[in-house]
């Protein structure tokens, strides 16, 4: 009996390999092995559904470069925004129960929400926030709140600080803050945080027993990735972000092997194990389309946000997929009905575009599509994009070396600076070496050296923040100002500290 018990098993996994092509069940691990060692990932996992069976479930390389601990499919990962989807679905689950609709105005549930005007305060919706289109620009703030003391109730409340770029509702911005925003409506309506709902709604019934929602869940447990970015010409090791303050927005830590019963329910309409855990309304409501997104390529030519969710056309498909992106990892979590299809693929560096790239190459596999190496053709751009910063820092500190004279005594440039979305930062002067503090961010710090006109070059502490140009202000033999900028990676604006 158990020999036929064993050969119906292995029939079923024949059958089943059969239908998979031969990229996944010939070349996955080939493919996996040298793209990540032209990105120089340490460590990468992916799943992979297809019609309601997990096909792939697998770890490649190692948790931490020069160690040998190697990544399996219960590793966990920070997976950053594709925490979104889970906040949005969330919101969903509540309108179709009628808790709240996605159209009501936010102050309804948050009465002391305001964004940088009285119309928009007020006329700001719950969909608004989680479509990003409230007039921000893409990640507008997030020098203040990422990885920052400020609480989620705080930065609620910096959004009123923030001048909109864009016109309410004109322009796609992609905003953490409004996500963190929506998210705190959660409790507002059920007196249960978010972490909680997603747990508890979530989580529990989709057996995702190894996800959580806190930078303390993640350094608990022995079985995770750490996170690398590549800094001063080599890759390094680098500390998780705590983001538990923007929570809703990116705080979760998953796995690919529970990420897989995640998309595994998208896929059968909100069911899992027979079991109805979502109502499939709700996840049709996060699918809408929202707000345009460039598309235009071969075999696509519209794109949107959704809610939580991105889409385009695809050779007679329509992926819904979200990436996400913190200190040391970037991820994406995607699905494509019309092939019952999902894809996982998570990797512990910030400086690939091979999670983008598999994951198009795994849909054209099932698509039966001509293959074409989607991570070559994107590294050969990334390489030369990083070749063109490093000589860009290469003359900047070529330029330091030089040791141009100050304008004034370095005493001169210390003090305390204040910018009223994020606070305060101190310059302060020890033996020549001129430094900054920031109050909302005490583990980081900048090393000031002087480039000329006015211009010091700043070396934060963190590869997630970078090497950037710091020009201060003078006037009347004063410093009056100085202006910071960060890693586009964190965000794109510059923020001029006025001195006290």
């Amino acid at each position: 009996m158990r020999h036929i018990i064993g050969l119906v098993a292995f029939l079923l996994a024949a059958s089943l390999n059969a239908q998979q092509p031969a990229f996944i069940t010939d070349s996955l691990s080939t493919y996996m092995k040298r793209e990540m060692a032209a990105w120089n990932i340490p460590g990468a996992a992916v799943a992979v559904v297809k019609d309601g069976k997990v096909v792939v479930s697998q770890g490649y390389g190692v948790k931490e470069q020069g160690k040998s601990e190697a990544v399996n499919d219960e590793t966990l990962f920070q997976i950053a925004s594709c925490s979104k989807a889970f906040t949005t679905t969330a919101l969903a689950v509540l309108h179709v129960e009628k808790k709240l609709s996605l159209d009501d105005s936010v102050v309804k549930f948050i009465p002391g929400f305001r964004l940088y005007d009285n119309y928009t305060s007020n006329a700001c919706t719950v969909r608004d926030l989680v479509c990003h289109r409230i007039g921000l620009q893409t990640f507008q703030g997030d020098f203040a709140n990422w990885g920052s003391n400020f609480t989620r109730a705080e930065i609620v409340g910096q959004l009123a600080k923030q001048k909109p770029v864009y016109g309410f509702r004109a322009a796609y911005g992609y905003c953490n803050a409004a996500y963190l925003t929506a998210g705190e409506i959660i409790p507002a309506v059920t007196g249960i945080s978010w972490d909680q709902y997603v747990h508890d709604k979530f989580f529990v019934p989709l057996k995702m027993n190894r996800t959580s929602t806190t930078y303390e869940a993640l350094m608990a447990d022995n079985n995770k990735a750490t996170g690398h970015s590549y800094f001063l010409g080599k890759n390094v090791s680098i500390p998780y972000d705590n983001i538990n303050n923007l929570g809703p927005a990116g705080s979760i830590n998953s796995c690919v092997k529970d990420l897989a019963n995640w998309v595994m329910c998208q896929l059968d309409s909100g069911r899992f194990d027979g079991k109805q855990v979502i109502p499939f309304a709700a996840l049709q409501e996060t699918r809408k389309p929202h707000m345009p997104l460039p598309a235009r390529t071969k075999g696509s030519h519209l794109a949107s946000y959704c809610l939580g969710w991105q889409t385009m056309d695809y050779n007679g498909v329509q992926p819904f997929w979200h990436n996400g992106g913190t200190s040391g990892f970037v991820t994406t979590v995607c699905f494509v009905p019309e092939l019952n299809l999902g894809i996982v693929v998570l990797t512990n560096t910030d400086q690939n575009n091979l999670y983008n790239a598999l994951r198009l190459q795994i849909i054209d596999a099932y698509l039966k599509l001509p293959y074409k190496n989607y991570s070559q053709l994107s590294l050969v751009p990334f390489l030369k994009g990083r070749a063109a910063e490093d000589k860009e820092i290469a003359e900047w500190q070529k330029t330091v070396a030089a040791k141009p004279k100050l304008p004034l005594p370095a005493s001169a440039f210390a003090g305390t600076y204040v910018n009223p979305v994020y606070g305060k930062m101190v310059v302060g002067v020890q033996k020549e070496k001129i430094t900054c503090l920031f109050e909302h961010h005490p583990k980081i710090y900048g090393s000031l050296e002087y480039m000329g006109d006015s211009t010091f070059l700043c070396t934060y502490s963190t590869p997630l923040w970078g090497i950037k140009k710091a020009p201060f202000k003078i006037k009347d033999g004063k410093v009056t100002t100085i202006t910071i900028s960060v890693a586009d990676f964190v965000d794109y604006m510059p923020y001029e500290f006025i001195r006290q």
